[in-house]
């Protein structure tokens, strides 16, 4: 088994080092629900290949945005299949060069360890003051809050309850800080090797909201860059695979 994981570590090292023998950087724009796994995933392309890559994090359509402004990004991990999508047919990312790189899970979270049942039915109650989600028009995790409070027939009843952040990091925030005591946030952003970090959780059934399939596009000023290269690689490695899977996504 030893030997094996040598072999499998020196296979990485060929395939991903940097042609040119130097170590180089990549600026990529990151979904704002994925900030721990490209963390444990920065960590294997600088062990593997030296090289490092500098994060933003972010909703998708913010990001987006400043991608269409001149930002000098040269990959982005999206929270949606849209945006890549959008950036390949405006000629802003390389033709054809986005995959699928996880799929998303939408749960309910407390910080309170007792307040979320495992049915979702403390939203019927009065439980509660505050119930945080991102903007839907940036976020595809808020728009999938929506849709699952719209399936469950709480529009009315949670409307003046509602805060809204920026993107799925600051709506996580608010239920952190006790801002709101309720929040529908990405299953990643609540677990720690494969188990709940604290708080309770209600996991949304998928048929309440559309799937959230996450892609990422080499943009156009990665397309020379050796280290966004090596990244785009990685990304579609088996082990890396499996880690995403271990911070609840899908692949």
């Amino acid at each position: 088994m030893k030997l094996l994981n040598q072999l499998f570590a020196a296979a990485v090292l060929t395939a991903l080092a940097p042609a040119s023998g130097m170590a180089g950087q990549a600026q990529i724009a990151v979904a704002a629900n994925f900030s721990e796994p490209i963390k444990a995933i920065a960590t294997v392309l600088e062990k593997t290949t030296r090289h490092t890559v500098r994060v933003t994090l972010g909703a998708t359509g913010k990001l987006y945005a400043q991608i269409k402004n001149g930002a000098p990004f040269d990959v982005l991990l999206a929270a949606n299949a849209e945006v890549p999508q959008t950036l390949e047919k405006e000629g802003l990312a390389a033709a054809g060069s986005s995959f699928i790189y996880a799929n998303g899970k939408l749960v309910l979270w407390s910080a309170n360890p007792s307040l979320v049942d495992a049915r979702g039915e403390v939203l019927k109650g009065t439980g509660f003051r505050k119930l945080a989600y991102a903007n839907p028009k940036t976020a595809p995790y808020g728009d999938a809050a929506l849709q699952t409070i719209d399936q469950l027939g709480l529009s009315s009843a949670l409307a003046p309850k509602l805060v809204q952040g920026e993107s799925i990091g600051q709506a996580f925030n608010f239920v952190f800080t006790g801002n709101a005591e309720l929040g529908f946030v990405a299953l990643s952003q609540v677990l720690e090797h494969g188990k709940l970090k604290s708080g309770s959780i209600w996991l949304v059934p998928q048929t309440l909201y559309k799937p959230i399939e996450q892609k990422a596009v080499l943009l156009q000023r990665g397309a020379s860059n050796p280290a966004a290269l090596a990244l785009v690689k990685l990304l579609q490695r088996p082990a890396t695979k499996d880690l995403i899977r271990s911070y609840g996504y899908d692949i």
